[in-house]
């Protein structure tokens, strides 16, 4: 066999073992934190969306005016 070949059976078997170490430990971490039933953010919890200071002269869609009438335009 060459080296190459051999190379890649034993980086393919290391691949292994530590995909399974990996899964191993964190299944135990995922079990510890389910028991305690906490998200860990704590605090108030705030939805209202944050204020955004506009430049002058530049205003939000929804706050325009309402118009009934479209101004005419002149060409």
């Amino acid at each position: 066999m060459s080296s190459l070949v051999i190379d890649l059976v034993l980086c393919g078997l290391a691949y292994v073992i530590l995909i399974y170490f990996v899964a191993t430990l964190t299944r135990n971490s995922l079990k510890k934190r389910d028991r305690n039933g906490d998200d860990g953010d704590g605090g108030v919890e705030d939805l209202t969306p944050p204020k955004i200071d506009l430049p002058p002269g530049v205003i939000w869609p929804s706050d325009a005016p309402r118009n009934s009438r479209p101004e005419p335009v002149e060409f």
